[in-house]
């Protein structure tokens, strides 16, 4: 039989065929690598580091330098004398402070005061005065574009090029409110106050892609879209949180199958569920499913570069500025800058796009939401090639350095902590844990638990008022202990407990003060 790999020798009694004890030779020092699992390369007989092979093939170990000790700041020092849970809790309340601030600088500052400025009106032939009478009442909110056809009108529409279109012929406004319900709303009351303004009558409104009752305004596919771009950036935020030294295909095996429930589960609800989309849903399936995927590899690439504050470029990335940018709920005419520009570039806006596409079909079509989609992804791709090597530098570097992050000391001291308040938990039981994990009783005689008798609302037995209990000792009695026959072996054996009446001798105040004290749980 072959030598075990790991050069680990066998602990065993048993003698020699003569008799005498077996003779173990000393472990020899690994020089080489274990092969890993998988399909990766084989990397057995690599030197392992630190190690060199000199003249005559013996080993030459070399010893690492010794690392700069830590430099501890006054402010983490005192923090590190708090409790170990409000260490932790601390060292998580950026998230609420950066949300609040997230939403009120895009949120609020995005919807406080929509105001329309350069707002595109398709013009079907020319009106000069018209375009004089907006200019010089509304100017700098709308620009008029001549278009040679009526039917090339409707299209820019409902594509969304165009706001409206206007017909100075028949004096005819045309809108999509499929498309953009507050554009459709707003931009026609506007023109007719114009045109009624400079003599002319109130024109006819025809509508080109009207809403259906179950999405009267329009806000369906804005939430939908929400919906989507929180589940994929939650997903890999979550897998960059606590799933580091995965690798690359578990990693994206997660966002995968995950993006897949999510799409299920979110068009499921929004479809059959509660009715708000009739139809399509196998088509906003694998809609969903493509966009969750992107925004997880776009997500999970960041990660790697800022560990566990990934949460703030995903909200800041998919949340909040993807909303506010959308056109969901207005259209970019009406957003102030940056969110005008940046509907060119978030995900939102393309998956509005997409949705409405699918379901009205109004929008600019599929083409850009794909390609916006394959550069999000291809970007997650990029980042996630680069930034594995540099996350692995970074964590060799902490080993070797020795260096540790603040969470990490309140993660160890919380860890400690738990460990002793578990030791206090059993021994107040008369139990004690050994190194292998089992219990084991403390002690037979004279122990007693504090809060036999209590209850989950008066706390121990001697309640709120901290009164000194009046029950006696509850002592662990064994099997063999007791009078009368022996019992065969078998469960329901073990230690068993009965209270044991208290002697009525008298007591010093020593005692009584003992007791007392014993009875209000000082300790705790």
């Amino acid at each position: 039989m072959s030598e075990p790999r790991n050069d680990v020798p066998r602990n065993t009694d048993l003698p020699e065929r003569d008799g005498a004890p077996r003779q173990t030779a000393a472990p020899r020092q690994r020089q080489t690598r274990p092969s890993t699992r998988g399909g990766s390369k084989p990397r057995r007989g690599a030197p392992v580091a630190g190690s060199r092979t000199g003249a005559g093939g013996r080993s030459r170990v070399r010893q690492a330098p010794v690392p700069e000790p830590q430099h501890i700041s006054r402010y983490r020092r005192w923090y590190g004398t708090l409790h170990p849970s409000l260490q932790l809790i601390g060292l998580q309340l950026w998230m609420p402070l950066f949300f609040i601030v997230g939403f009120c600088l895009c949120y609020v500052f995005a919807f406080h005061a929509p105001h329309p400025h350069d707002v595109p009106v398709a013009l079907v032939g020319s009106d000069p005065t018209l375009v004089a009478a907006v200019d010089k009442a509304l100017p700098g909110e709308y620009v008029f574009h001549v278009v040679d056809s009526l039917a090339q009108a409707k299209r820019d529409v409902l594509a969304g090029t165009m706001a409206v279109a206007y017909d100075p012929s028949t004096n005819e406004v045309f809108k999509a409110s499929a498309h953009q319900f507050q554009v459709a709303s707003l931009v026609p009351a506007t023109l007719s106050g114009v045109l009624t303004g400079i003599g002319v009558a109130a024109p006819t409104i025809t509508e080109l892609a009207p809403l259906p009752a179950y999405d009267e305004y329009g806000t369906v596919a804005m939430y939908v879209m929400l919906a989507w771009c929180i589940g994929g950036y939650m997903v890999a935020m979550f897998i960059g949180i606590m799933g580091g030294p995965l690798r690359h295909r578990v990693r994206m095996a997660v966002i995968v199958v995950g993006g897949l429930v999510i799409s299920l589960i979110t068009n499921t609800l929004a479809g059959p569920v509660l009715g708000a989309i009739h139809g399509h849903w196998i088509e906003l399936v694998l809609i969903a499913w493509g966009w969750i995927v992107a925004i997880g590899l776009a997500v999970n690439g960041l990660s790697y570069f800022v560990g566990r504050f990934i949460a703030a470029p995903a909200m800041i990335c998919f949340v909040f500025l993807s909303m506010p940018s959308s056109g969901g709920a207005y259209p970019k005419w009406f957003m102030p800058e940056p969110f005008a520009w940046l509907n060119h570039v978030v995900v939102g806006s393309s998956m509005v796009d997409m949705i409405k596409h699918e379901i009205y079909g109004v929008g600019p079509g599929f083409g850009r939401g794909l390609v916006t989609m394959a550069c999000y992804a291809a970007a997650g791709l990029v980042l996630m090639f680069f930034g594995k090597a540099w996350w692995e530098r970074r964590r060799i570097a902490a080993i070797v350095g020795n260096r540790t992050t603040m969470f990490q000391d309140a993660q160890t001291a919380n860890r400690e902590f738990l460990g002793r308040q578990r030791d206090a938990e059993l021994e107040r039981h008369g139990l004690t844990s050994t190194e292998t994990g089992t219990l084991s009783i403390l002690r037979d005689e004279d122990w007693q638990d504090e809060r036999v008798g209590g209850d989950v609302f008066t706390g121990a037995r001697d309640g709120l008022e901290g009164q000194v209990p009046q029950t006696g000792r509850i002592p662990v009695v064994r099997s063999a202990d007791r009078p009368g026959p022996a019992r065969t072996p078998g469960a329901g054996n073990g230690p068993r407990t009965r209270p044991v009446a208290r002697p009525e001798a008298p007591r010093t105040e020593a005692a009584r003060t003992a007791e007392r004290a014993h009875g209000r749980h000082a300790d705790r």
